[in-house]
This record gives C-alpha cells, structure tokens and sequence, in this order.
C-alpha cells in the first residue's frame, strides 16, 4: 500500500511538472516551435516517458490550454460575482485579471496564439474558456449603462481594450525594449499596470473619479 501511495504520488508530481514545462515552451515557441524532446528535457526525464501522460503533443498542447484558460476564466467569474453593482463588479475582474496574468505570464501569450495561430483567430480554447468571460463583462457593462451609471459606449471595445492593454504590457514589452530594464512581473510594475487599467475603464465607461470604487480598485490606488 506504501508503495502504491508513493508510487501515485511520484506520478501526479511528474504530471504536474510536465504541465508547467508545457506550459512556458508553448507559451514562448508555440505548438509548431515546441518539441516534446525540449518538454522532457525540461522535466529530467526521457521523451518516451510523456507518452504514458499524453498521447501526443496534440493532446498534451489542449491540457495546458485547459488549464491555464481554465483558472483564468474561474478567477474572473468568481470576482465578477462579488460587489454590489457593476462598477465594483468590473473593477473587481480587472484586479482579478491582471494579478493573474502576472502569477501565470504565459496566459498572456497562450491567448494570443490561440487568437493568432488557429482559423479565424477563433480556436476551440477561446470559444470554452475566453467567450463566456467576454460576455460576462459585456453584460455588466450593459447593465451599468441601462441603469444610467455608465456612459453609452460600445462594451465590446471596453472588454478589448482592457485586455489588450495588459496582453501587449506583459508580452510586448522584453522584446520591444530588450537593453532596458523593464520587467512586467515586477510587483511594483504590476501593481501601477493595474492602477492604470483601473483609470483607463473609468474614463471609458465615463465614471467620475470621485465615485466609490470595489475595495480591490481601492487596495490598488492605494499603493
């Protein structure tokens, strides 16, 4: 039995690494660039090996599509779930954004390749996991603006700029400016990003800067 339980648990841990590993390769070489040589290489184990996990690199490509996209999507959902009306709400999905970006770097890139790299930039990953997020703060800002506390805007452009801004801040970033000192996951770096979004939505949904903001917004001015 000891050994079964060890034998389980040496197993879930060779899992998750190959996962993380995955993870960062896709995310800087994408699915053609990445090799599973370079992913066992990565873990210290022999590339036979990842075939008792995957398939292949089809299968193992959707599993860390999954979850990264995955946790994105239950992090936003759950904060757009907190606050007591649309603006906390919102603002309370942007903190939740650009924290997670920054913990998990390689969802900014693992997004856009999924919008670059598959027909139509509509792949399978962004209709599962990036779609019901897009609608979700669509339909808060809708609600805010049928309610008189937003400006009439088009809330597409709203969610796109938004997430757009933070995408190109963490990915654009090390290869436009290589020979200077920039670093997007700096937590100082991250924490002014998320000050910045915050004023940005604010303009475009025509909120006064006075007006109360969702404690998270708060706890990020304040710094």
């Amino acid at each position: 039995m000891a050994k079964s339980t060890e034998g389980r648990g040496k197993s879930a841990r060779t899992l998750a690494a190959i996962l993380e590993a995955a993870e960062m390769l896709f995310a800087r070489k994408g699915f053609d660039g990445t090799r599973l040589e370079d992913v066992a290489a990565a873990v210290g184990i022999r590339r036979p090996s990842i075939s008792y996990y995957f398939r292949d690199k089809r299968v193992l490509y959707k599993a860390v599509q999954s979850a990264v996209l995955s946790g994105l999507r239950q992090r936003i959902l759950g904060a757009l779930a907190r606050g007591a009306a649309p603006l906390e709400r919102i603002e309370n999905a942007i903190t939740a954004w650009v924290h997670y970006v920054g913990e998990r770097p390689a969802t900014a890139l693992i997004i856009m390749r999924e919008i670059v790299e598959t027909p139509g930039g509509r792949g399978p990953a962004a209709a599962e996991f990036l779609a019901p997020i897009v609608t979700a703060i669509r339909k808060e800002v809708e609600e805010g603006q049928r309610i008189g506390h937003f400006r009439a805007a088009e809330p597409l452009h709203f969610v796109f700029n938004i997430v757009g801004a933070t995408t190109f801040f963490v990915t654009a970033g090390p290869i436009l400016a290589p020979d200077l000192p920039f670093d997007p996951l700096d937590a100082e770096k991250q924490e002014n990003h998320l000050f910045e979004c915050l004023s940005v939505a604010r303009r475009l949904l025509g909120v006064e800067a006075g007006s109360r903001v969702g404690a998270a917004a708060e706890g990020a001015a304040a710094k």
